[in-house]
């Protein structure tokens, strides 16, 4: 799904602190929500989805986001906050437009920062993992129940 970057971080509740450029806000529930670039996901083991970078990575033009980033990673890391996933992706046909999509389905754990490099490690809830479907649900419905 493309979504506006807004649109995205609004999925989680979360509102970006400028239009262009956001690379972090923080969610109702406290959770850090952030804006994530395909090219720097990795696999480190199975179940498990590394975003990796720099905060040093960024162009000038972006400093003050960049800034607010770095304070966000601080009380991530500091607070143990779970993370959640804006995915930033070029959309088709469009000359550098890009298009968001959020990933509900895992949670990230920040698992190093140091001022700068910082890796994330995603994985999927457990409650997820643990529902199946009860019945056959009706087109649009979520119907499900903990397996036993």
């Amino acid at each position: 799904m493309n979504l506006s970057l807004i649109e995205a971080f609004g999925k989680f509740g979360a509102k970006p602190r400028s239009r262009v450029g956001t690379f972090s806000a923080t969610a109702p529930d406290g959770a850090l929500v952030l804006n994530c670039s395909l090219a720097h996901f990795g696999h480190p083991a199975q179940g498990v989805l590394r975003y990796e970078d720099r905060l040093s990575r960024e162009t000038a033009h972006t400093k003050k986001d960049i800034e607010l980033l770095g304070e966000d990673l601080t009380l991530a890391r500091d607070g143990a906050l779970p993370i959640r996933m804006v995915v930033a992706s070029a959309m088709n046909g469009k000359r550098g437009g890009r298009g968001f999509h959020v990933r509900w389905d895992l949670i990230g754990k920040l698992v190093k920062f140091d001022g700068d490099h910082f890796v994330v490690d995603f994985t999927r809830q457990q409650e997820i993992l643990e529902m199946t479907p009860s019945v056959r649900p009706k087109k649009g419905s979520a119907i499900l129940r903990r397996k036993p």
